[in-house]
């Protein structure tokens, strides 16, 4: 259940965290008030928009399994793993 919403957070803050990653590259605190104006911001924002929702049409949309589970169990003394048929 938490999956989904925490792959959507991550996708979220992405480019906040390769904003931060950036300045720390260039040797630069990041988190100084200056280098998070309003376009920025507003920029990261919307690009991580994209990504959320980007991201969620893409686990939508992507490849189901057909058939029915069958659910891992023990057939003959040994483990057969769950699959689809």
């Amino acid at each position: 259940m938490w999956r989904p919403i925490i792959e959507t957070i991550l996708l979220f803050s992405a480019p906040f965290a390769l904003y931060a990653v950036f300045h720390l590259a260039q040797m630069r605190w990041p988190f100084v008030a200056e280098f998070w104006h309003r376009g920025v911001v507003s920029t990261l924002t919307i690009a991580g928009l994209l990504a959320a929702v980007g991201g969620m049409l893409l686990l939508a949309l992507g490849p189901r399994h057909q058939g029915a589970y069958i659910p891992a169990h023990v057939e003959n003394g040994r483990l057969v793993p769950g699959r689809f048929e």
